[in-house]
């Protein structure tokens, strides 16, 4: 266990190098002196919001700072060292993996996120994750708009060796989850995941669809969904902000999941999104392989983002 928490760490923070590295040039230099005057702090805020923290954290840095006196002076690590504080300190409130307490069984999660954001993939590995754990777990394909995410989900389905409930493109993504969690109940499944659409252009059409299917889900079970989880690509930036603010309004979501923090990312935007909605973040995922989604330690997580040691 400690091998593989190692080898998880260490993809991480490869993961993670190019958002250290920007922020560590960032910052580098702009501390010369015991007590930071407005012009250093400027720099220093300006240099965090820069490295996609967020203006929200980054002004929190900046108070911190601001309300300290360094009597032997302050260097670059020890700036690092409290920006990796801060950060811990930001993520921490909003770091939970999802708990499979649901009773009468199964837990329903409804998993959106547009396409290209790694949804299907990490509906997967959330599967995964859950089969570690010892729980019963099957699919719903209820994105019927897309062939290919039907078809994907069933190679997963049959990869891990669980069952999956779909339809044909086109067909009634209610209908699917109301056979999904009757089966699934009578078989005493623990987990359902279902898979929805995530069309933005027509927020409309989307917004009725997941109304429609959450009407379905009250009649068996007025707790379902117990949790709408919101699939991220951190490689998106600050375009990840603005689809946690849509799918908020349109699908009501419970929490996070963040993607593709595989060396390309900027995760700076974790960060920013904790502090702009404190929403819970369930875990990250940092490469393609089935095992690569991982609750997450907030002080790995920030310690990986302000550029320490593994």
């Amino acid at each position: 266990m400690k091998e593989e928490k190692r080898g998880w760490r260490d993809r991480l923070f490869g993961g993670l190098k190019k958002t250290s590295g920007k922020l560590t040039e960032n910052l580098t230099g702009l501390v010369t002196k015991a007590k930071l005057d407005s012009a250093d702090l400027d720099d220093i805020e300006e240099a965090l919001i820069v490295s996609d923290l967020g203006p929200t954290a980054a002004a929190q840095i900046r108070q911190k700072l601001a309300a300290e006196r360094f009597d032997k002076g302050l260097d670059d690590e020890g700036l690092r060292l409290i920006v990796e504080d801060e950060i811990a300190g930001i993520l921490s409130p909003v770091a939970k993996a999802i708990e499979i307490d649901a009773l009468p069984r199964p837990q329903v999660i409804l998993v959106i996120g547009v396409n290209g954001s790694g949804k299907t993939t990490t509906i997967a590995k959330l599967a995964h994750l859950f089969l570690e754990q010892d729980y019963g777990v099957m699919l719903a394909a209820g994105d019927t708009f897309r062939a290919a995410a039907i078809g994907q989900l069933k190679i997963w389905a049959d990869r891990l060796g669980i069952k999956i409930i779909s339809g044909a493109e086109g067909g009634d993504a209610a209908g699917i989850v109301f056979d999904a969690v009757k089966q699934a109940t009578a078989e005493g499944i623990d987990v359902l995941i279902v898979d929805t659409a995530g069309r933005l252009q027509n927020k409309r059409e989307l917004m009725d669809e997941l109304a429609k299917i959450r009407r379905v889900l009250g009649r068996l079970n007025p707790a379902a969904p117990h949790d709408v989880v919101l699939v991220l690509d951190a490689t998106t930036g600050q375009n990840a902000l603005s689809q946690i603010e849509v799918f908020k309004e349109i699908a009501g979501v419970t929490g996070i999941i963040m993607t593709k923090l595989d060396g390309s990312a900027r995760g700076g935007i974790l960060v920013a999104a904790a502090k702009q909605f404190a929403l819970p973040i369930h875990a990250i995922g940092i490469g393609e392989a089935i095992d690569d989604l991982r609750p997450f330690d907030p002080r790995d997580l920030a310690r990986a983002i302000s550029g320490g040691p593994a």
